[in-house]
């Protein structure tokens, strides 16, 4: 089973996906992390330090290449793993990096999305972009605006996908939102082992 996580920056998808991973293993279950990363941290920290910002097609398209890249093998990874798998980021925080930018959605991304397993669910985690600037302000490990947040936050919400995420609020205490994040959990994992009525029938 594959869970997403998604969220602007600043949002603890990070530290999200390590406690559910935790939270699993600590009761005996068998759960994977893996980080579909663009590499945009780094491009921020770097043109930041250098006072240049790369045109947004160009840093698009590396950004994709990467994240297409780490989903791609993402997947190969999960489809050979018997257990949970914790997904930090996925294509559609790409579509929506796209979004805050003005760049049209493509075909690629759509396409792959529809293509590849679907995840379980996608855990959007929900933050005002103030709080979360003053996060990324107080780890000091890359460079984002409150602007750019604003933008993040509104190109999330203008997704087609975003009506089927689940709304968790990332500004809850971290203990709050682990315990928050692990009744979701619980939930999905419920309704994934439910027989449909269909197949019930069909038993029957």
């Amino acid at each position: 089973m594959i869970i997403v996580l998604t969220g602007i920056d600043g949002s603890g998808k990070s530290t999200a996906a390590h406690a559910l991973v935790s939270a699993v293993q600590a009761k005996g279950g068998k759960a994977l992390l893996l980080n579909n990363h663009a590499g945009r941290r780094s491009m921020s920290v770097l043109q930041a330090r250098w006072g240049v910002r790369l045109p947004e097609r160009l840093a698009d398209t590396v950004e994709t290449t990467f994240r297409v890249w780490n989903v791609l093998v993402s997947h190969l990874q999960a489809s050979r793993f018997n257990g949970l798998v914790v997904m930090d980021r996925h294509l559609y925080c790409q579509l929506a990096l796209r979004g805050t930018n003005g760049i049209p959605r493509g075909r690629l991304l759509p396409w792959l999305l529809a293509v590849l397993p679907s995840p379980a669910a996608v855990i959007h985690l929900e933050i005002e972009p103030d709080e979360a600037h003053r996060r990324i302000v107080a780890r000091g490990t890359d460079a984002e605006t409150l602007e750019d947040l604003v933008a993040f936050r509104d190109a999330y919400s203008a997704l087609p996908e975003y009506g089927s995420f689940i709304k968790v609020d990332a500004a809850l205490p971290a203990p709050e939102l682990a315990e928050r994040l692990e009744r979701v959990m619980s939930g999905v994992t419920a309704s994934e082992h439910i027989p449909s009525r269909e197949a019930a029938t069909k038993r029957h």
